[in-house]
């Protein structure tokens, strides 16, 4: 399955209402186990981004599904790039002409 970092920032709607934080990361968790991936960690953060989602899903699809409905709410703001473990890239590079 392919490996997800999600960088995120909270909009204003997501300050107002930043006590229901812990309760929209539940609802997150249930939707992509829904749609068949896993939330491996998530982390607050202090800096540029506010959170660090590590997430793993089957397929491009499903992810983009999971992002649009999680920024369809308003309150994050998401920057996501695709992870590839180090053995299998390194093997990939090994291919390179």
């Amino acid at each position: 399955m392919p490996t997800f970092i999600i960088l995120g920032q909270f909009t204003q709607k997501g300050i107002e209402n930043i006590k229901d934080s812990s309760k929209r990361l539940e609802d997150v968790r249930k939707l992509i186990e829904s749609l068949g991936g896993k939330m491996k960690a998530f982390y607050y953060t202090m800096g540029r981004y506010d959170f660090v989602s590590i997430s793993e899903g089957p397929n491009l699809d499903n992810a983009l599904k999971t992002l649009l409905i999680i920024g369809g709410g308003g309150s994050v703001r998401t920057e996501t790039l695709i992870a590839f473990p180090a053995d299998k890239a390194a093997k990939l590079i090994g291919e390179l002409p």
